[in-house]
């Protein structure tokens, strides 16, 4: 409809339909690449090019993940719903005589607390149930379902692939009656047509994955899953729960709870004579800190993946972990996030791949990548522990910098293939030990490593300390797991390590490894020590600490015992790998090529104080739209903002008290420039009707977010609630 079509009517309302040609706008991540103003094309693309492929790998590692810790649980729902549905299919007439009691098999299924990961675990459940055991799989969400006529509609459209029109009576005496009856005679009509659909041959499947009916059992059953339990109504599952145990002996119902905190809450929600129509089996998934070690340790602590977190980043996606949400798919989201920025914000990250790819990629470096490369922080330093005369030459010659960026990319290389083997090796003997003085989990040793030089620390001195107080079970079980790790390595200095630990491990398992009087000593108790070894993990820290400084008096007067030597020499030949293997990696030459060490990015990205990233949206819309139209002088306001953000930077400047009228003609002033208009050129009634209209609607919003609200002390005015920068 165009304007002639209403310029007869003098006052009205029109509703003009967006044209369906017009497409939404999507910026990708090829966008963002492209967008960058400080590098030509072609060197985003191959970056761009980079980052696919290797998150594409990586992607692929984490589905596999997934699907591999989701398979014990799956496989055993999958037993549950076999058992459950042999008593359905075999003997009929058991299954109606156990029925009478109206018991409806459920599976209570345990997920944790990272509710954002739940929607995965039950896609991928939906997908293997659909795929062999039944095509009659329904998902219910709790804001879909804010009553029984609802849900009962929501299962049925999903079941039976159509949609269920509920009609109620005029009358409003009978209103609930019929609202019962209806939702009785839905339930009636999916038992209906199951029994028509599992009678056939080759039943009429109303969905694409329904396509063979041979992978799916013989009368498959229906599976009904609660994805929230604790979000929905007691009543209105208490309802439903009552009304499907009526069709049981029709229907092979199973039901899918999904809970986030305890079994408890069944119990909670429902009644006892409601939950006696249930047959509850417990399902616990694996939870969300061990599916995160897992995740860490395919993903980060491998050589398959040469992008590398550095340790504040690992702390920043840890804490969002740990402190926020508990969710491991935000993890991973966090984890390709950074990817992204790595290979946006550093021009050298293509190379960051494997070492046959970087050197072809190094020989074809043009001068302003080799200009680029001396730039880097850590060759920077490289160059400077050099002789003058090599200096000179790395500084000058691109063919010297290629042919050394080769040399030291390989050492980065080892440096990681003997770096993981170590920490782990490590991590098997500080995770033995009480208190944790390096920290329980794999990756809590790993971002002190990565901080600073761990021998340094308190901690390590104190966990050494420790481990020269092992028995001697502890301390072969412990060499036994360091050797197993140092072996998987493929390098040659690594191999002499593991040769020299595995004859460390001979000795204590030889005979001779401690002699005749120690045993003596130990089984009579005689020895001063032994006592305050055999209560060392049962005596709080401050006799720990007093023990250890008598040990170490007492070590002084009187010679070791044999087994107390070749311990000694144990914990010094591990010390001596730590200091080897485990210096930080911001002391390895280019260690910028892999490592991300953005975090005050990625916390902004992923940890943004709400009030803050609000104010600087209203009060710099440039920061974020990226709009070189938005661009102002500090202190000014930008004649292009939008409303809210012309409207709130005037509201800053505004007492405890606004008043509408004054702020609307300083709103008025400000979109009358920005629009090029002349207030004398078109008649005043016009102009600001228009203005007035985008002012309404920009102090609502306003008062929506939170910074303005009416106040009874003057009707024309608007009391402010925020006060200072924001």
């Amino acid at each position: 409809m165009n304007s002639s079509s209403t310029s007869s009517v003098s006052k009205g309302c029109f509703v003009f339909k967006p044209s369906s040609k017009k497409k939404k706008l999507s910026f990708t991540t090829a966008d963002y690449f492209n967008k960058s103003q400080d590098t030509d094309s072609e060197d985003s693309r191959i970056r761009f090019e980079a980052y696919q492929g290797l998150w594409h790998r990586m992607k692929k590692e984490t589905e596999q993940l997934q699907e591999d810790l989701n398979k014990k649980l799956f496989d055993g729902l999958i037993e549950f719903f076999r058992q459950s549905h042999s008593e359905f299919q075999e003997t009929k007439n058991e299954w109606s005589s156990r029925m009478r009691s109206s018991e409806i098999p459920t599976a209570a299924l345990v997920l944790g607390v990272n509710v954002t990961d739940h929607d995965v675990t039950f896609k991928s459940l939906s997908d293997v149930l659909q795929e062999s055991v039944t095509p009659y799989v329904a998902s219910l969400h709790s804001k879909e379902c804010p009553g029984i006529g609802q849900m009962v509609q929501k299962l049925l459209v999903q079941l039976m692939g159509q949609n269920v029109n509920v009609d109620y009576d005029e009358d409003d005496d009978d209103q609930v009656q019929v609202t019962r009856k209806r939702t009785h005679c839905s339930m009636a009509s999916l038992s209906g047509w199951y029994q028509s659909v599992t009678k056939k041959e080759k039943p009429l499947t109303p969905s694409k994955k329904r396509a063979s009916s041979s992978r799916y059992w013989h009368s498959p059953p229906v599976v009904v899953i609660i994805k929230d339990l604790e979000s929905f109504s007691a009543k209105v599952l208490q309802d439903f729960i009552i009304i499907i145990s009526q069709y049981i002996h029709a229907l092979p119902l199973i039901l899918v709870f999904g809970i986030a905190t305890s079994p408890m809450i069944i119990h909670r929600l429902l009644s006892h004579s409601v939950c006696s129509l249930l047959c509850i089996e417990l399902f616990q998934s694996l939870s969300c800190t061990e599916h995160l070690a897992t995740v860490v340790d395919k993903l980060l602590l491998t050589t398959q993946f040469p992008f590398k977190l550095s340790g504040k980043v690992l702390q920043v996606l840890i804490s969002i972990f740990l402190y926020h949400d508990f969710s491991v798919h935000n993890f991973i989201k966090g984890l390709q996030l950074s990817l992204v920025e790595h290979f946006h914000s550093q021009a050298l990250s293509v190379l960051c791949c494997s070492l046959q790819e970087a050197r072809r990629r190094i020989r074809i470096f043009s001068h302003a990548d080799c200009e680029t490369l001396r730039q880097l922080p850590s060759f920077m330093r490289y160059v400077e522990s050099q002789a003058p005369e090599k200096q000179v030459q790395l500084l000058t010659c691109d063919s010297s910098v290629k042919e050394i960026t080769e040399k030291l990319l390989e050492d980065l290389h080892v440096y990681h293939e003997n770096y993981i083997p170590v920490l782990r090796c490590l991590h098997s003997f500080t995770s033995i030990l009480p208190k944790y003085p390096l920290g329980k989990q794999i990756r809590e040793l790993h971002c002190t490593c990565m901080e600073k030089d761990v021998w340094e620390s308190e901690e390590y001195v104190s966990a050494f300390q420790l481990l020269r107080m092992l028995a001697k079970e502890e301390l072969v079980s412990a060499l036994k797991k360091g050797l197993e790790f140092l072996k998987t390595s493929s390098g040659k200095q690594l191999s002499d390590e593991a040769e020299k630990m595995e004859e460390l491990l001979a000795n204590f398992q030889s005979p001779e490894g401690v002699d005749s009087g120690q045993v003596d000593q130990l089984r009579n108790g005689e020895e001063e020590d032994v006592s305050p070894q055999k209560t060392l993990q049962k005596t709080d820290l401050y006799h720990l600490q007093k023990t250890l400084l008598e040990l170490k008096d007492s070590r002084r007067s009187r010679k070791l015992s044999r087994f107390e030597a070749q311990r000694h020499e144990v914990v010094d030949f591990i010390d001596s790998l730590v200091r080897k293997y485990l210096a930080p990696p911001e002391m390895q030459t280019l260690y910028e090529v892999m490592y991300f060490s953005g975090a005050a990015t990625l916390r902004r990205h992923l940890n943004a104080a709400p009030r803050i990233a609000l104010h600087t949206a209203l009060n710099n819309p440039y920061s974020y739209l990226k709009n070189d139209a938005l661009k102002s002088v500090a202190g000014s306001i930008s004649h292009s903002a939008p409303d809210i953000c012309i409207a709130y930077k005037l509201h800053l400047e505004c007492g405890r008290l606004i008043n509408l009228y004054d702020w609307l003609e300083a709103f008025a002033t400000v979109v009358t420039a920005a629009d090029g208009q002349d207030q004398e050129s078109e008649p005043l009634d016009q102009v600001d009707e228009v203005i007035h209209a985008r002012f309404i609607r920009a102090v609502s919003e306003l008062e929506l977010l939170g910074f303005v609200k009416a106040t009874k002390q003057k009707t024309d005015h608007v009391a402010r609630l925020t006060w200072g920068g924001c």
